[in-house]
């Protein structure tokens, strides 16, 4: 059996982690797989860039740059500018030999310019076994990555909350009335990390005719695995007897992500009679203009961490690890936290 795994990258990002994981963990029950990506930045022989050379790479990122400049008219404001993805831009991958050589397609995080509507309108009409693993609620939208409070995906899109001029029939209904004329007609396997994902998938009016299931991202216990917590502290220079909260994500500013509850809760914690110099608070990710004194506590940030090692050692050194998320999909850093023996 042939697989072929798909995303747009093969490095940065949880579904680019996701996806590699999946992909070793499929190598390791012998099965022959490989992935197809739009950016390859690894080393890994089993990954193919769609189109390789310096010309292609700049023809992907045009491919990107168009389809953020297309939304950019669109949007309500920045703060919304990745949170959605029209798929207006994108390209045909259905005649790549490893695409016809395969038995199973599973596609994962395909958005910034890799695949369009047009092209996964193609790729859906091979009569190829497709199983699509969500990293956010897109597919299934009018294109928005995660809905916040909105509802309207379990009937139809439109007015949507992250557009500039919501109405009925407005951008977000434009992409879910395009995937609707090809989607419900393909009997899809979807997979969601999170149980929470399967059900607002299983809600949704998009959905209604796929298989879904939820099944955690899978994880190496061989590399995330329990280690001498004091050890690990005296090479950070955290004291022994400091009580380390971790916090962190790929980009802690994104609201979805719930700095400002952590901001409010240590605000709260600071007014609690105990030691406060025992509280060591830890935050790892990329962040833009993040003020370490809005977190009332001491603070060791470590900035964006891409070592799976030195990644595991992180979680292994701390006491807890805190996830305020607003919104999010079982991520890996749930995961290899618990896979160290660190609380969530």
């Amino acid at each position: 059996m042939k697989v072929l795994l798909i995303n747009t990258n093969d490095s940065g990002g949880g579904a680019a982690i996701a996806c590699n994981r999946l992909s070793d963990a499929l190598n390791h029950q012998g099965v022959d797989v490989r992935t197809l990506v739009m950016n390859r930045n690894s080393n890994r022989s089993n990954v193919a860039q769609f189109k390789d050379g310096k010309f292609q790479k700049y023809i992907a990122f045009l491919r990107f740059a168009f389809e953020r400049l297309f939304f950019l008219f669109h949007e309500k404001d920045k703060s919304v500018r990745f949170a959605f993805s029209p798929a207006n831009f994108g390209t045909d991958i259905t005649k790549h030999p490893w695409v016809k050589d395969s038995d199973i397609i599973h596609i994962h995080w395909v958005n910034g310019g890799f695949l369009s509507l047009k092209s996964l309108e193609k790729l859906l009409q091979t009569k190829k076994t497709i199983v699509w693993t969500l990293h956010d609620m897109w597919l299934f939208s009018g294109g928005c990555h995660y809905a916040g409070s909105c509802r309207n995906f379990e009937l139809e899109c439109g007015n949507c909350h992250f557009l500039k001029k919501p109405k009925n029939k407005d951008l977000s209904w434009k992409v879910w009335n395009r995937k609707s004329n090809f989607m419900l007609q393909k009997k899809m396997n979807v997979v969601t990390c999170s149980r929470w994902l399967g059900k607002e998938a299983k809600a949704s009016s998009l959905l209604q005719n796929a298989n879904i299931s939820s099944i955690p991202n899978p994880i190496s216990l061989n590399m995330f695995k329990p280690a001498n917590r004091a050890d690990l502290k005296r090479k950070y220079n955290i004291e022994e007897n400091k009580f380390v909260l971790l916090f962190g994500a790929a980009n802690i500013n994104d609201k979805r992500k719930g700095l400002h509850l952590l901001v409010d809760a240590l605000a709260l914690l600071k007014n609690k009679k105990f030691d406060h110099n025992r509280l060591k608070i830890v935050v790892f990710g990329k962040f833009k203009d993040f003020d370490e004194n809005s977190l009332a506590f001491d603070v060791l940030s470590l900035g964006q961490i891409k070592n799976a090692e030195t990644m595991a050692e992180v979680y292994s050194m701390s006491d807890v690890f805190v996830l305020p998320s607003l919104e999010d999909n079982l991520p890996n850093t749930v995961m290899e936290s618990m896979a160290c023996g660190t609380p969530v």
